[in-house]
């Protein structure tokens, strides 16, 4: 089926949409990724509104700290896989739903959507959606371009946007727009702590290295929760501080920010009337980014985010990179990592570098680690870095920095 897409606007004297709106919104092939709470919101919306034809992914299990805004699961789901039951819930109510779990699947059955509506909590899992569908793009035929809608939400505030793969900026192109993990200085976490928050870090950041050496704290291991928790108490009773809970120090340590439903209703709404709009054409669809403030007052803007010419994914430039060549490998994949927001980058010239996987690989590559980028390869080398947050490699250019040489007057 093929959607139909517009720009005008339901009052312009031209506008002539499908008659059928109704079964042209049925008959349109949707896929929503990730079921959480934000997900759940875009189902019960999709369906109300018409759509039947949907898939549902996700590869998550229900927790019972879903439940209180997950509401498409009950106690008795805890457990269970969160798409079958979310789509299990939406059949018993409302028409059919598709499950189709990610994995096993080729591009070509991702070629049979009409519309891709994301509900996600993963920068990397967006850009996987977004460099995916770009593949899936021929220039040649303009029915393989699938719309995204993508949809997140950070406690009080969201945001809803369109992405039309290789047209409109792509995830990568915003990547600098993504918040990273709050920090806070060592002379103010280990002499004037003024937050519980600061207690929890001086306990993570100071304590735990006395404690356990190089050993890292396990954000998964109740065990070691407790014992941040336990140690950042008793350094914040040294500063009259409370406030410090198991749930506070979760937060901090996974840099997690509470999830508020209302705030999932409100960017759920919106993706799925831009998905109206681009079905029916009743009205001009989002162009191209709604950001939602919900902190500081009911309060929205919208703006067209400019695709990136420098965009390693649907743009046509390469990346490139300054650097001292005395710099060690390890030190420049930290550097990449955290340039990129790659998780365990693998890096090869004509031969291999650094190699993730498999393990017999990385171990003869290991060596390689504290060796200096000039015992490597030559300034002006291209390096090819993967990595399993991107569907294409980065083919980076790697130039030596002049080191300017001191001389006394």
């Amino acid at each position: 089926m093929e959607v139909f897409y517009t720009t005008k606007s339901a009052f312009d004297p031209d506008f002539a949409p499908d008659k059928n709106i109704k079964d042209q919104v049925a008959k349109t092939r949707v896929l929503v990724i990730g079921a959480g709470g934000l997900g759940c919101e875009i189902l019960k919306n999709l369906v109300m509104n018409g759509f039947r034809a949907i898939d549902v992914i996700d590869m998550d299990t229900i927790e019972l700290s879903n439940l209180n805004r997950q509401f498409l699961f009950r106690d008795v789901d805890i457990g269970k896989a969160k798409a079958i039951t979310a789509a299990a819930f939406v059949n018993s109510r409302v028409g059919e739903v598709c499950v189709t779990p990610i994995q096993d699947k080729d591009k070509q059955f991702y070629r049979q959507f009409n519309l891709v509506i994301c509900g996600l909590d993963s920068i990397e899992a967006r850009r996987w959606v977004s460099g995916m569908f770009i593949d899936l793009v021929d220039d040649q035929d303009p029915t393989t371009m699938i719309p995204i809608i993508d949809g997140g939400t950070e406690g009080f505030r969201g945001q809803s946007r369109i992405i039309l793969p290789s047209l409109s900026a792509c995830h990568e192109c915003s990547s600098g727009m993504h918040s990273s993990k709050k920090t806070y200085p060592i002379c103010t976490i280990s002499n004037t702590p003024r937050l519980p928050e600061h207690c929890i870090e001086y306990a993570s950041v100071i304590l735990w290295p006395k404690e356990f050496g190089e050993q890292k704290v396990d954000t998964d291991n109740i065990a070691d929760i407790n014992w941040i928790l336990e140690n950042a108490v008793n350094y914040s009773k040294k500063f009259g501080i409370s406030g410090i809970d198991f749930s506070l120090v979760l937060g901090v340590l996974k840099n997690i920010v509470p999830a508020i439903a209302s705030t999932n209703a409100i960017i759920a709404a919106s993706c799925v009337n831009e998905a109206i709009k681009l079905v029916s054409g009743c009205n001009p669809f989002l162009d191209n980014y709604m950001l939602y403030v919900g902190d500081t007052g009911l309060y929205s803007h919208t703006f067209t985010l400019e695709k990136n010419p420098d965009c390693f994914v649907c743009g046509n430039a390469k990346a490139s990179i300054e650097i001292p060549k005395s710099t060690k490998l390890e030190e420049f994949i930290e550097i990449i990592k955290d340039r990129f927001q790659l998780k365990k980058p693998s890096l090869r010239t004509d031969k291999n570098i650094y190699m993730q996987a498999p393990p017999t690989l990385e171990l003869k590559c290991r060596p390689n680690l504290e060796k200096a980028l000039f015992e490597l390869f030559e300034s002006g080398n291209s390096v090819t870095v993967t990595d399993s947050t991107l569907t294409t490699s980065i083919l980076l250019t790697v130039d030596f920095a002049q080191v300017r040489s001191q001389t006394n007057p």
